[in-house]
């Protein structure tokens, strides 16, 4: 790209070219910017330094040759004024600056409203991780209380279970201690009946002795042996339980 220095005013032709006018896509030295602004026609003519921006030369018609002055809005494409009556005849055409200046403002409006439309979405996005990392720890705080309390419903189980079977179990230890005791009586009976029947096995064998040995033989008679009732017994029958039940007792999380 040529540096600023390197033009010259295409008005005077004499003093350095300073100034550029976008819309006649011309040079202009600082007093010919002055005048051309002054005009009617070009009063709101827009201007860049030189050193801002410095266009490599101005656009030909490949048809005809010509400055491309004009916008086909119809074809969307830039003509010089010999197209307007060739093939572009009756389309709608604007100043190709005007349509440079119009794009630029389209240009430039839809970016602002999809940028703002990406900052409302970033901002969306950003509030929605941040609720989402709330209602994760709302649900891992849901789920450890829920487990605790069934720990501890399953710990107040288990202790009611053995309570239970212990004050049952105790019941039938006491019959069965109560069975001991009945059967040691009924020994130390028949112990006692025993040592009698010895002792009389040494009396001397009379009229006496016949009496003596009937009364032991009422007593030996009402010396009952008790039977014996079934004795009890305990089990435990387990209940099969998979992991997956107590998942289901805990509950389910949905993530939509």
């Amino acid at each position: 790209m040529a540096q600023a220095a390197s033009k010259t005013c295409e008005v005077c032709v004499s003093a350095p070219g300073s100034h550029y006018c976008i819309d006649c896509e011309e040079y202009y030295c600082e007093n010919c910017k002055f005048v051309h602004n002054r005009q009617k026609l070009s009063r709101n003519h827009q201007f860049q330094k030189a050193s801002d921006l410095i266009p490599e030369g101005k656009s030909r018609c490949s048809e005809h040759k010509e400055e491309l002055t004009l916008l086909c809005n119809t074809c969307n494409v830039p003509v010089c004024t010999s197209c307007v009556a060739g093939k572009h005849n009756k389309h709608d055409f604007s100043k190709i600056v005007d349509g440079i200046a119009q794009l630029r403002g389209e240009n430039e409006t839809k970016i602002r409203a999809k940028t703002n439309d990406a900052n409302q979405n970033l901002k969306k996005i950003e509030d929605s991780s941040k609720s989402f990392d709330n209602s994760v720890e709302s649900v891992i705080k849901a789920i450890n209380d829920e487990g605790n309390m069934i720990k501890r419903m399953v710990d107040k189980s288990v202790a009611q279970m053995i309570a239970l079977v212990k004050e049952q179990s105790k019941k039938e230890k006491d019959k069965l201690m109560n069975m001991l005791s009945d059967a040691k009586s009924v020994l130390d009976g028949g112990h006692a009946l025993d040592r009698k029947r010895k002792e009389l096995d040494k009396t001397r064998q009379d009229g006496s002795l016949v009496q003596k040995i009937n009364n032991l033989k009422e007593e030996i008679d009402k010396l009952t042996i008790n039977s014996l009732p079934e004795f009890p017994n305990i089990s435990f029958s387990r209940k099969a339980v998979a992991e997956d039940d107590i998942r289901q007792l805990i509950g389910t999380f949905t993530i939509r």
